[in-house]
């Protein structure tokens, strides 16, 4: 039997570091991870976590993958957010919580491990829904983004809702369809914010069943069009999960474009 590319999301990952707050809310945090060996101060890695946006899952499913990437050097934050489920969660606050957290958390993880963390503004480790949230803030607020690496992101709202992904994620998320809240769309949906000033590169799966790898193909051809500096890096064979699995063929992938974004930044 082929293994269920899932159970990295219940995998067991080392504890974190520390966890700090960029907020009041118990779920305005995130779990730090110092980088091994010793070395100059790197930008920071900010991991966005995916699941639809739904209270259902959190920051721990990235365990395994912050974990993997502290392991190599990096300084690693695990952004967690409110979620669509529970109260602040989806519209406006899912969103403006990945704002303030990654415009605060440099600085937080700098004071937790001096000397390892720079002054430059992080890059940003998106999957799935918490792709979405890494290309939003990239878009709204460039100033605090350093780069964008988009894991099988849902990188366009509207299209999410006309497919219905994950049965109605989208509309708990915004309160409605882009016929019921427009303004919302427009604020919140990366097909609608390009250009995109950052660097940004989109991996995706081929065989991609929750997020279409469709797409992503779409929204880069248009965002490359507006004049934004973004790729496609399409994977074929895989699948969403094994994109954040240290375990597999995606990701040696996956580290080789997190490089290349870490290194030119």
């Amino acid at each position: 039997m082929p293994a269920d590319p899932r159970a990295v999301l219940t995998r067991p990952a080392p504890e974190p570091d520390r966890t700090v707050a960029y907020g009041d809310h118990p779920d305005q945090v995130a779990d730090l991870r110092f980088p091994a060996g010793t070395g100059p101060a790197r930008p920071l890695v900010v991991v966005v976590h995916g699941g639809f946006w739904r209270v259902g899952y959190d920051r721990r499913h990235t365990g395994p993958l912050a974990a993997a990437l502290a392991a190599l050097g990096y300084p690693v934050a695990q952004l967690e957010y409110r979620r669509t489920g529970q109260p602040g969660g989806g519209w406006p606050g899912t969103l403006t919580d990945a704002s303030t957290g990654i415009a605060a958390l440099p600085e937080l993880a700098a004071e937790a491990m001096p000397h390892r963390v720079d002054g430059a503004a992080p890059i940003l480790v998106g999957h799935s829904a918490g792709g979405h949230l890494a290309l939003y803030v990239a878009a709204t607020a460039p100033a605090t983004v350093g780069g964008v690496l988009a894991l099988a992101p849902v990188a366009d709202l509207g299209e999410a809702y006309r497919r219905d992904l994950d049965s109605g994620a989208v509309a708990a998320l915004l309160g409605g369809g882009p016929a019921d809240v427009p303004d919302r769309y427009a604020t919140a949906d990366p097909r609608m914010l390009v250009p995109i000033r950052t660097r940004t590169v989109v991996v995706h799966g081929s065989e991609d069943q929750q997020v279409p790898v469709t797409m992503s193909r779409d929204f880069v051809a248009a965002t490359r069009a507006s004049g934004s500096d973004i790729s496609l890096l399409e994977l074929p064979g895989q699948e969403h999960f094994g994109l954040i699995d240290p375990e597999s063929s995606a990701w040696p992938r996956v580290l080789d474009v997190l490089r290349s974004l870490h290194d030119d930044h």
